[in-house]
């Protein structure tokens, strides 16, 4: 049986949607991941352009509240926040079993200058991201 995570950030519009995605697409045989935020936001087009260049699509992704995730009374394996230290104290408790661990990245949101230079700060939150996950998933955290 597959070991279920949920990533939880602010918005779900960029971090989460990016460790979701990569979960979903690199370790599908032993792993599924979903994602929610707690006011759900728009997905990020900046982000959906930086994970293309990973030739992963999440362009028809949607933004998802953790209120609707817990509708559904799916429980999770892990439940891993992807928010900034400073806004950590928003991020949810969410109830239920498995265990919490809370993983901070910076807010591509909050970037600031050009597309190119916002994508090329985005990349290197998502190459972070993509390097927590294979830790997490190769390390003995699981």
């Amino acid at each position: 049986m597959k070991k279920s995570i949920l990533f939880v950030c602010i918005h779900n519009s960029a971090r989460s949607q990016m460790a979701e995605a990569f979960i979903n697409s690199k370790y599908s045989e032993k792993y599924e991941a979903d994602s929610a935020g707690i006011e759900p936001g728009k997905l990020n087009q900046l982000v959906v352009e930086s994970m293309k260049e990973k030739g992963i699509d999440i362009s028809g992704n949607k933004t998802k509240s953790v209120e609707d995730i817990l509708k559904t009374g799916k429980g999770y394996d892990f439940v891993i926040t992807v928010c900034e230290k400073e806004a950590a104290e928003k991020c949810p408790v969410f109830p239920g079993g498995g265990k919490r661990l809370n993983w901070w990245f910076p807010d591509p949101s909050k970037f600031t200058g050009t597309d190119s230079q916002k994508i090329s700060e985005i990349g290197k939150v998502r190459d972070e991201i993509e390097n927590e996950i294979d830790k997490f998933i190769t390390g003995s955290n699981n």
